[in-house]
């Protein structure tokens, strides 16, 4: 019985582990101010990125493996509008002149594969300046600086204002 109880316990505690999918990209957290932003940075490794790996006009985790996530510590803003303390899962939709940004308060997403089933949850939906950039960066990248929310991948840039 206690031979039976032992290996109970052990499978109970490999399985959640085995349930995890495998983190193919480095991660990162950002942080200035009040506000942090936890997530994957996948490389480019030579391939067409907007319009290609990740499509124009579709919802993307900003990001790889598990959807980008976004603190706020206190009250704040972004985009202009107003965004409660806490922590929200940030996704954007990229178009060729501006992407869409978006905050969800459904947490641990795994990438945007179930974004439509959550999708009641946005809290939020800013618009995000897009620009072409002179070199290309290799992995993608958020910053937040001087005021604002910065994604940077290949030749492209998205800025929001955020505070």
């Amino acid at each position: 019985m206690k031979y039976l109880l032992l290996a109970f316990v052990a499978i109970s505690a490999i399985l959640p582990a085995c349930a995890q999918p495998e983190r193919k990209s480095p991660h990162a957290t950002v942080s200035m101010g009040n506000i942090s932003v936890t997530y994957g940075r996948p490389a480019k490794k030579d391939r067409e990125i907007f319009g290609g790996l990740v499509p124009y006009g579709q919802v993307w985790r900003a990001g790889a493996d598990e959807a980008t996530e976004i603190t706020f510590t206190k009250d704040g803003s972004l985009g202009g509008k107003p965004v409660k303390a806490g922590t929200y899962t940030l996704f954007v939709i990229p178009t060729e002149k501006s992407w869409t940004i978006i905050l969800n308060s459904q947490l641990k997403q795994w990438g945007a594969y179930e974004y439509e089933k959550h999708k009641a949850k946005n809290v939020l939906e800013v618009s995000a300046a897009v620009k072409a950039i002179g070199t290309s960066t290799e992995l993608f990248t958020i910053k937040v600086e001087g005021g604002q929310l910065i994604f940077e991948w290949d030749k492209t840039q998205a800025s929001v204002p955020v505070s």
